[in-house]
């Protein structure tokens, strides 16, 4: 049977290297970040998305959510988007993506294609770059799990780095190219990933006119 998967973004950061921009309404090739990290995870089956981050109407149907205070961490938008969801419905896997990444079309693919063969004794699976070095808001957690460990966090992970929250959690990693990994931090990322977004869509472009 298909697992059932839901979806936590990550979209409340203050973006000090894009002057405080909000950098999930960014846009690349025509769709904000946010609203492409939203396709990608419906595209995979997400029944739930939680946003943590300030709502916009440029998006519908998510749930809305904000850490308590603002900007307190990843770990403590983590807790809030799992407490304000009923654990009674939860889904089997939580995606969990940070609104920065170029590729989120490519990259939820790959952390959903084999969830079912998984150990049962795995409680997550993040991509990890070319060196295999972890990255834990690139992530799909067992929900079971990840709530337990939230349940856990002092002040409700407050000012807690994300390894807090996983770092008692049993967390395959997948080593992948780098540039899909590649978040968004500068102005300079974002020229060069809309960049990569116009060569894509030449691509396309070509093969479709070919005879």
């Amino acid at each position: 049977m298909k697992p059932s998967l839901g979806a936590i973004l990550l979209a409340g950061g203050r973006a000090t290297r894009l002057g405080g921009a909000a950098k999930p309404l960014l846009e690349i090739g025509g769709k904000t970040i946010l609203a492409r990290t939203v396709a990608a995870v419906r595209a995979a089956g997400a029944a739930s998305v939680t946003v943590a981050g300030p709502a916009t109407d440029l998006i519908t149907g998510v749930r809305w959510v904000r850490e308590e205070p603002e900007f307190s961490g990843p770990a403590a938008a983590i807790a809030a988007a799992l407490a304000a969801s009923d654990p009674a419905v939860d889904p089997d896997w939580m995606l969990v993506l940070a609104c920065d990444l170029v590729h989120p079309d490519r990259v939820v693919p790959l952390l959903v294609a084999d969830l079912p063969l998984l150990p049962a004794d795995t409680e997550g699976l993040c991509l990890g770059d070319a060196s295999s070095r972890p990255q834990w808001l690139t992530a799909v957690y067992r929900t079971a799990a990840l709530r337990r460990t939230a349940a856990a966090l002092p002040d409700g992970g407050r000012g807690a780095p994300v390894r807090a929250l996983i770092d008692d959690l049993a967390i395959a990693v997948l080593p992948v190219e780098d540039r899909l990994v590649r978040d968004i931090d500068t102005w300079e990322d974002l020229e060069e990933a809309r960049r990569d977004s116009a060569r894509d869509l030449s691509a396309i472009d070509a093969e479709e006119d070919s005879p």
